[in-house]
């Protein structure tokens, strides 16, 4: 599953239309989860109770956290900013073993 927002970081800046194409085609394997109204509130809160804290962070990655919460998914992601959201609001983070 994928939420818009990630399909879309994803395909920014690729400046290659021919690789942006074949990146395109091969997002549309993964399904899109609905992002609903709670998301975007509690993904309000989640910035807000990071930011009290010191931890700043974009609205997207505040608004993937609120979906991971809610739906109970593992997050994979290799921006260690996760981690520090993690410390505050508790989100399920995928554990790469190195």
């Amino acid at each position: 599953m994928i939420i818009g927002p990630i399909r879309q970081e994803i395909l920014s800046g690729i400046r290659d239309e021919i690789k942006f194409n074949q990146l395109k085609e091969k997002l549309k394997y993964f399904q899109d989860e609905e992002i609903i109204l709670e998301d975007y509130e509690n993904a309000a809160e989640y910035f807000n109770k990071c930011r009290s804290r010191g931890i700043q962070g974009s609205h997207i990655d505040f608004l993937i956290c609120a979906v991971v919460k809610r739906k109970n998914y593992q997050l994979f992601t290799l921006d260690n900013d996760f981690k520090n959201y993690d410390s505050v609001i508790g989100i399920n983070l995928y554990e790469i073993n190195n």
